[in-house]
């Protein structure tokens, strides 16, 4: 890029940040914003309190939330399952249903099956 048309690319940049400074002088919201933070300025400074110290007062405990979702989730501890095995009278007791043995009845008789096994 020539160096011409590189100072008219930031010429026209220039240009365009001008008009968008120009459109937030006149909103209104950013004319609300500016007030508060100058006269939360001006509080701080009669009360010789700086931005920690406000932070400290509005939030005591910045790391704990009081949102339950925040909090973890606890799981529930599973449940022993006795299976008892009608042709060999063999127990089978698992919290899941990863079991090596309960697989191979699951593939030999079936999952319905297996799982009328499971005693009450």
């Amino acid at each position: 890029m020539s160096r011409l048309a590189e100072f008219r690319a930031a010429e026209k940049a220039l240009q365009e940040q001008l008009a968008q400074l120009e459109s937030l002088k006149n909103d209104a919201g950013l004319k609300k914003e500016i007030e508060f933070e100058e006269k939360l300025q001006a509080l701080m400074k009669s009360y010789g309190k700086g931005l920690r110290d406000i932070i400290s007062i509005l939030d005591p405990n910045p790391g704990k939330s009081n949102i339950s979702a925040a909090a973890p989730k606890q799981r529930r501890a599973r449940v022993v399952k006795v299976y008892q095995n009608p042709h060999t009278g063999e127990l089978i007791e698992t919290k899941g249903g990863n079991h090596r043995g309960l697989k191979a009845w699951k593939e030999e008789h079936g999952a319905a099956t297996v799982d009328s096994w499971l005693r009450g």
